[in-house]
């Protein structure tokens, strides 16, 4: 017989997962500001396989509007470039020959209005996550019931799940409304 505390912990894993996987992506989303996160998805052939940035170079933000890439071997100058400007990254590299640099330029009110909206989409989908985390849980609490758990039992963990199911969705409504006011900040 499962416990009613197991199922409420790996509800809470999954939910925890959820949030986590929201902050992943409200990271990769521009913002107007230099962040190294911004290049993570992007990768580089070096010597054969294709391997992220920062394992070819190091990358720093020497101010709040960019981004300095140094490679550590001079040959990976082209290889860098080329993997930004075919990135959905939209900026374009300028390299002087010991640095790449990338000028974070400031965001437009439509530009703003569409990363608004989708964080909103993320937000939605780390939503409906951890919706169903809930539903499942519920879904294990009754069947649990029919494996021998006592009614009350379930009725007190159908409760925590409700609680915990609260406080994740106002952790996202907050790391939402949070990016919201980055993003719209000029």
């Amino acid at each position: 017989m499962v416990d009613s505390k197991t199922i409420l912990r790996e509800a809470e894993e999954k939910m925890e997962l959820a949030t986590m996987h929201l902050e992943d992506a409200l990271a990769h989303i521009r913002a107007g500001k230099a962040d190294i996160r911004l290049l993570d998805g992007i990768r580089v052939n070096s010597y054969g396989s294709m391997v992220p940035i920062n394992n070819v170079a190091a990358i720093t933000t020497p101010d709040v509007r960019s981004i300095a890439i140094k490679p550590w071997d001079k040959s990976m100058f082209r290889v860098i470039e080329k993997a930004i400007i075919d990135s959905e990254l939209g900026i374009m590299p300028e390299n002087n020959g010991e640095v790449i640099r990338l000028g974070i330029p400031p965001l437009t009110e439509e530009r703003r209005k569409q990363l608004s909206k989708q964080c909103k989409g993320e937000g939605e989908t780390a939503k409906i996550s951890v919706r169903n985390a809930r539903r499942d849980t519920i879904e294990a609490l009754k069947k649990a019931v029919k494996d021998g758990m006592p009614e009350d039992e379930q009725k007190d963990a159908e409760g925590k799940v409700q609680k915990i199911h609260d406080k994740f969705i106002k952790q996202i409504d907050d790391m939402l409304s949070a990016k919201d006011k980055e993003i719209m900040t000029v």
